[in-house]
C-alpha cells in the first residue's frame, strides 16, 4: 500500500494553524483511499531536527569508509530521513511564510535530505515523487499585488523541491490568514474565508486524485 510523508512545520496547533488545518483535510483524505497505507509523520515544530552541522555536511561528501565517528553518526541521522523521502509514494508538506520565508525548522529538513550524488544532482533518488506544499501565509502575495516581490516561500520551494531534488511539486495557497485577527484586515476576512474554503477544497481534491493515480 502507498507511503505518504507528510510534514508539519507551524507553530501553532491544528486548530490555530492554517497550514496544519489544511494538511490534515489532505491526510483525511488521503487515508479514506488508503485506509491499509501508511502515514509517516513529522511534526517539525514539536519534534526538529537538528541544523546541519559541519560534522553532517562533509559526511556527505567522503565514503563511510572514512567518516570519523562523529561523522558516522550524524549522517546516520541524516539517512534516516533522505531515506523517508526516497520510500515516500507521495509527500505532503505544511509551509507556512514566517518573516517572508519558511520556518527554520522545514529548512533544517530540507538541508538534511539534500544530498548531492544521491537526493539532488543528475539522478535524483526521489525523482518524480509528487509532492504537495500547503503555503500559507497572512497577506497576498500573488502575482500583481503590492507584495509580490516579497514572496520567498514557492520560489524556494520550486528551487529546492522541483528543481534540485526532482519531485512533482504542487502548491495549495491559503492567503490573509491574518485578516480575522488584525482589525486592519477586516474588510479582507471574506476573501481570507474564501481562500480557506478553497484550499480545504483543493486539498480534499488533490488527495483524492492523486491516490486515483497510484492505484492505477
Amino acid at each position: 500500500m502507498p507511503t505518504l510523508l507528510h510534514i508539519d512545520s507551524s507553530v501553532f496547533s491544528t486548530e490555530a494553524s492554517a497550514s496544519r488545518a489544511v494538511t490534515a483535510t489532505f491526510r483525511k483524505h488521503w487515508q479514506e483511499q488508503h485506509p491499509d497505507g501508511t502515514v509517516v509523520y513529522r511534526d517539525l515544530a514539536a519534534d526538529p531536527v537538528p541544523h546541519l552541522s559541519a560534522e553532517a555536511h562533509v559526511a556527505g561528501f567522503v565514503p563511510p569508509s572514512a567518516h570519523s565517528p562523529e561523522q558516522a553518526a550524524v549522517f546516520a541521522e541524516r539517512v534516516k530521513l533522505i531515506e523517508e523521502l526516497e520510500q515516500a509514494d507521495a509527500v505532503l508538506i505544511g509551509a507556512p511564510m514566517y518573516n517572508y520565508t519558511i520556518p527554520s525548522t522545514l529548512k533544517a529538513w530540507l538541508d538534511n535530505v539534500i544530498l548531492f550524488g544521491r537526493t539532488a544532482g543528475e539522478t535524483p533518488s526521489a525523482k518524480g515523487t509528487p509532492v504537495t506544499v500547503v503555503a500559507s501565509r497572512g497577506g497576498s502575495y500573488a502575482p500583481g499585488t503590492p507584495r509580490e516581490g516579497y514572496e520567498y516561500v514557492q520560489n524556494y520551494l520550486t528551487a529546492v523541491l522541483a528543481d534540485a531534488l526532482g519531485l512533482d511539486l504542487d502548491f495549495i495557497v491559503p492567503e490573509l490568514t491574518m485578516a480575522p485577527q488584525n482589525p486592519a484586515m477586516a474588510e479582507l476576512i471574506p476573501l481570507y474565508e474564501a481562500s480557506r474554503d478553497q484550499a480545504h477544497a483543493a486539498a480534499a481534491d488533490k488527495a483524492k486524485r492523486l491516490a486515483e493515480r497510484l492505484a492505477a
